[in-house]
């Protein structure tokens, strides 16, 4: 993928015209460059988010491996399409606070936790901004395993597998 946008950077540079690919105009490079591979038969295993803003306008899009592709307010990507984004579809709004978004985020992140024992509670934040992107510290989730329902999750089940 690195050795896509580095072409694409590349090409971008040659026509040194001051203009520049923005988010959006990446988002569709790579929403073909994944529907290419698919039809050749040899896909790129990996679902990827794109954000970024350009004058002004922020942009958030996703590409799955076989080159379906949207855009919204909030993405996910694999389990977290199913379990995250209802989550963010009744708490998110477009005034939200940096803060009160990682918040959000920290809640969507723990629930998929919960749910995916073998998952690592570490979680790293970034920011984008039209001034750049900063990179927050990685940090760990605080959770609570103590629930009697994750004590002994077989009790009250039924038959056997």
């Amino acid at each position: 993928m690195l050795r896509y946008l580095d072409d694409l950077i590349l090409y971008d540079n040659m026509w040194d015209d001051d203009n520049s690919l923005g988010p959006k105009e990446v988002h569709n490079y790579l929403t073909r460059v994944m529907y290419n591979r698919r039809k050749k038969f040899n896909p790129l295993w990996s679902s990827l988010v794109l954000g970024g803003v350009k004058n002004g306008k922020k942009y958030l899009g996703t590409v799955t491996m076989i080159g379906v592709h949207y855009e919204d307010d909030h993405l996910a990507t694999g389990f977290g399409n199913h379990l995250a984004r209802p989550i963010l579809r009744d708490e998110w709004k477009e005034d939200l606070s940096f803060e009160d978004g990682v918040k959000l985020l920290e809640k969507c992140m723990r629930v998929l936790l919960y749910r995916d024992r073998s998952a690592v509670n570490k979680l790293q934040i970034a920011k984008i901004t039209e001034e750049g992107v900063k990179v927050y510290d990685p940090y760990s989730l605080k959770t609570f395993w103590n629930f009697k329902a994750f004590q002994n999750p077989t009790v009250g089940a039924e038959g056997s597998w």
